[in-house]
């Protein structure tokens, strides 16, 4: 199908909408981007970018082949939570490089390329209603704006307020975990480094650097029932954070100790969408289907899904059709990594004896590990 000239409307401007509109656009359609928030800003976080994501931010043109903007990650180190005691390390994946983004560094590098490739993006401009017409979707805009365009793609994220006209009203489900989340000035550089992965009873902490090393961005997550609001900007308290952690030792404690700002809200679960489309409107990313951090596949799978939705476009004979191989092709495998995250939840947690016989085996297998989750890495959206 030639979309050249073809009007489709992006909802949202995260780095799922970004690449998305970003990959129509290059192939000729006129993309407009819709975005609530009236500036394209992230509070400050990491996130980690594996081969399979990082292959189609080069088929976008968004990085080269060595991606200068993100941290090259040397692996990671497991560890138990007492004093930091290294358990394993768990050596690159073997399909290529993960690199280490500030959320905020990646989203400016897709906002620049699609502004560059004539993407329209518009600020303050917040979706309230779709409407499916029989060759057209018309957007309703709460300035009471309606525009119409042949097709609509909905990223706007895990608590997607368009979901629901595709899937109707649903309960989420919360997992009984919180999440902290930071990043400070940091000072120390390795030669080789890694992501830190320190493991406790009902709780784990994730860290990483990020900007040629001179941040550090933590992830502290813990069981935990009397917090249940599912917004990832509010504010927390710092000292509330280590003393939730106190038991913890070796570099977390370290860490944690210059925290100033952090973050914190309740993991809810989504089920993935019964229903992606309708033949004018789709979704994309975590509003199809929304997964737990415990993979850190969150931004790879809907950068997978935004090249998969333009290439669908590209293959198929109508914009409903598009929109249907676009479902058939990602949800089996957006289902499979939803399900990796989830088990990984419970593997990170673990208490008593289960904990100690998870320890010796992750010191038996911990430089074959990655080898598990090759299915993941290796998958190349592109190709």
């Amino acid at each position: 199908m030639n979309i050249e000239g073809l009007k489709i409307s992006v909802i949202g401007g995260g780095i799922g909408g970004l690449a998305a509109a970003l990959a129509l656009r290059t192939r000729g359609a006129d993309v407009t981007v819709f975005e609530q928030a009236p500036a394209l800003t992230e509070v400050g976080a990491g996130l980690q970018i594996s081969a399979n994501g990082i292959a189609v931010l080069r088929a976008l043109n968004v990085v080269g082949d060595v991606p200068e903007d993100g941290q090259l990650s040397h692996g990671t180190v497991l560890r138990d939570y007492r004093k930091g005691r290294v358990i394993s390390r768990i050596p690159p994946p073997m399909a290529g490089p993960t690199y280490y983004y500030h959320r905020a560094d990646l989203l400016e590098l897709l906002h620049r390329a699609a502004l560059e490739a004539g993407v329209d993006i518009r600020l303050g401009a917040r979706v309230v209603q779709v409407l499916n017409h029989p060759a057209e979707a018309e957007l309703l805009l709460d300035s009471g704006e309606r525009l119409r365009s042949e097709c609509a793609i909905a990223a706007d994220g895990g608590r997607s307020a368009v979901r629901p006209i595709l899937n109707g009203a649903e309960a989420p489900r919360f997992t009984h975990q919180i999440a902290w989340r930071a990043t400070i000035p940091w000072s120390k550089r390795e030669q080789t480094p890694r992501a830190s992965l320190t493991m406790g009873p009902g709780r784990h902490v994730v860290t990483y650097p990020l900007r040629d090393q001179r941040l550090m961005n933590l992830v502290a997550i813990e069981e935990r029932s009397d917090w249940q609001d599912e917004g990832w900007r509010l504010q927390g308290d710092p000292d509330d954070l280590r003393a939730r952690f106190s038991d913890f030792g070796g570099p977390v404690r370290e860490i944690m100790s210059d925290v100033n700002e952090v973050h914190l809200w309740a993991l809810f679960l989504r089920p993935l969408a019964q229903n992606w489309q309708n033949g004018r409107l789709a979704l994309l990313g975590d509003a199809a289907h929304p997964t737990l951090p415990f993979m850190a596949q969150g931004a790879c799978l809907a950068l997978e899904d935004a090249w998969v939705l333009a290439k669908s476009f590209e293959d198929q004979s109508g914009v409903a059709q598009a929109l249907a191989a676009y479902e058939t092709r990602r949800r089996l495998r957006a289902k499979r990594v939803v399900q990796a995250a989830g088990a990984n939840a419970r593997n990170f947690h673990l208490r008593g004896p289960m904990r100690l016989a998870a320890q010796m085996a992750l010191k038996a297998i911990g430089p074959r590990l990655s080898r598990k989750y090759e299915w993941i890495y290796a998958y190349d959206a592109t190709a």
